[in-house]
């Protein structure tokens, strides 16, 4: 099984680019995903790179912008490839199949009716479940007041 759930801000705004030939949207992005160290006690982050593909990826890169808070769900993926001064380079990324806005990006215009079918505002995608999981019984809204760190 080959599932992953991450939420956290993204480092810079995302970047929106299109596959040659079928005009595919792709967006690129990195996720700072908070941890808890507790051999410090201290709040780490680790920078997880993300692929989005559709629909997705042009809403992830018109609403969504540097700091802003997402929720992605998807698969881990690794592939090589060889660098233009003839290395061998190796990427480990996360390829999402869900989308979730938890914030607005700084050009997020998006109201009540986002048009994404979330009614949220601000821009959840329609669809609950990630990979055909529903963690959303699962869950326990938590109020970042309790967490002791």
């Amino acid at each position: 099984m080959n599932k992953v759930v991450l939420i956290g801000r993204l480092t810079k705004d995302p970047e929106l680019r299109f596959t040659p030939g079928a005009g595919t949207a792709v967006t690129t992005l990195t996720l700072a995903v908070d941890r808890y160290n507790t051999s410090t006690g201290q709040k780490e982050a680790d920078f997880i790179p993300v692929v989005v593909w559709g629909k997705q990826a042009e809403s992830t890169a018109n609403y969504m912008s540097k700091g802003s808070l997402m929720a992605i769900g998807g698969r881990i993926q690794t592939r090589s490839y060889d660098a233009k001064d003839g290395t061998k380079r190796y990427v480990t990324e996360v390829v999402a199949s869900e989308v979730q806005f938890l914030s607005k990006g700084a050009g997020n215009t998006a109201s009540k009716d986002n048009g994404f079918g979330g009614g949220s505002e601000y821009g959840a995608s329609s669809n609950n479940t990630f990979g055909g999981m529903n963690f959303e019984e699962d869950m326990t809204p938590v109020d970042d007041g309790d967490i002791p760190f």
